[in-house]
């Protein structure tokens, strides 16, 4: 889960999925020659795979390693995982990986070289130019349809039983491009919300704040009373503190950072006026000394300290990476300090807070792509489709059995070679060296392992906190620009982006005044703000469709 939620550009990106047809990658050997082919076509009746396949020839694998693996294991073949993977399977494996960081560029040269594995696990949903289509039609990946009919019963019933998924993983014309990674339950869609000191409260006789006056109220006595330099602080990248900030408070406002949808119309948050109202609120706050005085410019070094210290008392975060991390440095520091989450603001109680962090159950990360390289891909489809079977998902998500689980009471248990590493591994990298529960791929993610990894009861308590908003009615889902609106698309919302940053950045910070509000949303509209809206509501009107 080291994908938080999508920046604007990003959530208009990551959103596109692909009008793909047939294209020069498309032969018949490669059995992509039906355009109109679906998940939800039965007429040919997927071959059973039994595993390991009996087979002597060996697949290439192209992708980036995972971060928790960093200075862990040089390359995919050192790591259990890969190595077992392979066994379970039957299909050995050549891995490249691209250099940390650079995976886009990486994927540029190889592209550019004609030089194609077989398979390449990468996001052309959200990082490839025009979007998966245009790899398509640019003869680079192969279209799925005839060889997941064909060769992937498992992936393919999945989709048949869960008609909306299927919408999400194809394109506009019915094309699907690569096999995706799913959360397997609402459960996994959420992890990040509002995090304070429980203790703080507790001293000074506060409820957990629910209201946006709760919040001032609160964030008020921890500067007074406690003595807090940076009552509120989040980490100010990669959007002026977008993703693990106002987004938590703009909803109370009725907008978000992004693209959304009300009464049928899509709509971007920072031109209405909720974004104003949000804009005073923070500016308000900056200076009353609530928050961070270096918000603009804070890492997650200086986040991770001044929540260590004490400095902070409140502030935006993951379960896993934000209670998880931050909850065993300021307990070093005050052994009586207690972080707890706070559902998302409202700004009258007893209301549902109309946005929140809530992933779809379809993630374009970590899914994996054929190319039209490739001179079995017949057989690695059967192998990718491993991961959608009950025994490939478990092997995914809690790796092998006697080793890295065990069964108890029919529930897998993560074993102390994972929860307590004998080399002293925290259990988010012993996961990912045995298992891959913790991160996107090819298979569906199982609940199991996140009430595992969320080891703190507080943990386990914020996602269920953090899931009661009505995020669901408000999302965009993955629809898809064609590739000529998505070029489109990106530069005008590459221009308006900087825009909302200068100004949100502005206007919190003091430099200008939210009256400025109404003159930038008219330097959006110059930069046609409103055909990018266009693109997104003719994208939206094809996904409805489908």
């Amino acid at each position: 889960m080291k994908r938080l939620l999508a920046t604007t550009l990003g959530i208009a990106v990551l959103g596109t999925t692909l009008i793909a047809c047939s294209s020069n990658g498309g032969n018949a050997a490669n059995g992509n020659t039906n355009t109109n082919d679906s998940a939800n076509q039965t007429q040919n009746a997927a071959e059973a795979t039994t595993y390991p396949i009996k087979t002597d020839k060996k697949l290439s694998y192209w992708g980036e390693i995972n971060g928790n693996l960093i200075g862990v294991k040089a390359s995919h073949s050192e790591v259990p995982f890969f190595q077992d993977w392979q066994k379970q399977t039957g299909v050995s494996l050549d891995f490249t990986a691209p250099p940390t960081g650079q995976v886009k560029e990486a994927l540029n040269v190889m592209l550019a070289s004609g030089d194609l594995p077989d398979m390449i696990e990468f996001n052309f949903l959200g990082d490839f130019p025009g979007g998966p289509e245009k790899a398509i039609n640019d003869g680079y990946i192969l279209k799925l349809n005839d060889l997941i009919d064909k060769y992937a019963p498992n992936l393919k019933k999945f989709l048949q039983e869960n008609p909306d998924i299927d919408k999400m993983v194809k394109t506009d014309n019915g094309s699907y491009y690569a096999f995706p990674f799913i959360r397997g339950d609402e459960y996994l869609r959420v992890f990040q919300g509002p995090i304070v000191r429980q203790d703080w409260l507790d001293e000074l006789g506060l409820p957990v704040p629910e209201t946006i006056d709760d919040w001032t109220a609160t964030l008020t006595a921890f500067k007074e009373k406690k003595g807090a330099a940076a009552p509120f602080a989040v980490v100010s990248k990669p959007r002026f503190f977008n993703e693990s900030g106002n987004g938590a408070f703009l909803g109370a406002f009725g907008v978000t950072r992004g693209f959304y949808l009300e009464d049928g119309a899509v709509k971007f948050g920072p031109a209405e006026n909720g974004y104003k109202e949000y804009l005073s609120l923070f500016s308000d706050w900056y200076k009353k000394g609530l928050i961070d005085k270096n918000i603009a410019t804070a890492d997650s070094k200086a986040l991770d300290g001044n929540v260590a210290s004490g400095a902070t008392g409140a502030t935006v975060g993951n379960a896993g990476g934000g209670i998880g991390k931050w909850q065993p440095l300021v307990a070093a520091n005050d052994p009586k300090a207690v972080l707890v989450a706070a559902p998302y603001p409202v700004l009258k109680k007893g209301d549902t807070p109309k946005f929140g962090q809530k992933h779809k159950a379809y993630a374009s990360e970590g899914t994996v792509a054929i190319t039209t390289a490739a001179q079995n891909p017949e057989l690695a489809v059967r192998m990718l489709d491993y991961g959608y079977s009950e025994e490939g998902r478990m092997f995914f998500n809690f790796g092998t059995e006697g080793v890295s689980y065990e069964m108890k009471d029919g529930y897998p248990t993560y074993t102390d070679l994972l929860m307590k590493n004998p080399d002293k591994l925290a259990p988010a990298q012993a996961i990912s060296l045995y298992a891959r529960g913790s991160y996107n791929g090819p298979f569906i993610q199982d609940k199991r392992y996140a009430e595992q990894f969320f080891a703190l009861q507080t943990q386990r308590d914020a996602v269920n906190i953090w899931q009661k908003t009505d995020a669901d009615k408000y999302s965009l889902p993955p629809i898809t620009p064609t590739p000529e609106e998505s070029t489109e698309f990106a530069t005008i919302m590459n221009d308006v982006n900087t825009l909302v940053d200068e100004m949100t950045l502005k206007i919190i910070l003091g430099s200008d005044s939210p009256d400025q509000f109404e003159s930038y949303v008219q330097k959006m509209k110059s930069l046609n703000l409103d055909r990018a809206i266009e693109i997104q509501t003719a994208a939206l009107e094809r996904y409805n469709n489908r």
